[in-house]
């Protein structure tokens, strides 16, 4: 079993002055989801090398046990500096494809038109895709094979408005997930802020946030078979 995680490489978190990047635990719970299930795990980024880490993430409220094992895992640590550029990696090798969150890819894998190729090669390939948190939020220009964005008529969830003025990025964010998918007609449902709640529709996985991350990865797994 391979899998493909997709990173972003945006780091600056609008024209606030701050960084952004991926949220640690969308990473690291997955990851070892995968990894505990035997998967060989290739990490994946539009620039290549270390994607960019949301510095917000590494504080000390939002560490998990899955956080807490990457730190103490210098082979994860050396996949993750040396991640290949997504124009590199193609559909054909791999079982799945999952993304990670963080604010970063609203900046560039959604627009990323090679993200957007590779997506709907996995999805016309019949195989599996998960999404995490703001990671959904790539799928804005993904379209089926008839020409309609893939998420229209189609269950998902994703970064809730609420939890976007939560952390009070409502006015930075290039969208919101919420509105985005729920403009392109999909059928979009989401839990309570911050609780774990991850939505099937056939192989299409989504995650509402950092807490629906695990559970994300493992529905992919068993959408896998």
């Amino acid at each position: 079993m391979k899998v493909l995680m997709v990173l972003t490489s945006h780091s600056e978190l609008g024209n606030t002055g701050k960084k952004t990047g991926f949220w640690l635990e969308e990473f690291a719970a997955p990851y070892y989801v995968f990894k505990d299930a035997g998967a060989d795990v290739v990490l994946a980024s539009p620039a290549g090398g270390q994607p960019p880490l949301d510095p917000k993430s590494d504080l000390p409220d939002f560490q998990t046990e899955m956080t807490d094992r990457f730190k103490a895992d210098p082979a994860a640590q050396q996949a993750l500096a040396n991640t290949l550029k997504l124009d590199s990696v193609r559909q054909d090798d791999f079982d799945t494809v999952f993304y990670p969150g963080g604010h970063g890819p609203l900046w560039d894998l959604a627009e990323s038109q090679t993200s957007i190729a590779l997506i709907e090669a996995f999805t016309r390939a019949g195989k599996p895709t998960g999404f995490v948190c703001h990671a959904p939020g790539v799928l804005r220009h993904v379209k089926s094979e008839s020409g309609e964005p893939l998420v229209r008529g189609r269950k998902v969830t994703g970064f809730t408005n609420s939890e976007e003025a939560d952390v009070e990025l409502t006015d930075v964010v290039p969208f919101l997930v919420e509105d985005e998918l729920s403009a392109l007609g999909a059928r979009y449902e989401k839990g309570p802020n911050w609780g774990s709640f991850v939505v099937e529709d056939g192989k299409l996985i989504t995650g509402q946030n950092p807490a629906s991350s695990e559970a994300a990865a493992k529905a992919l797994l068993a959408a896998l078979g």
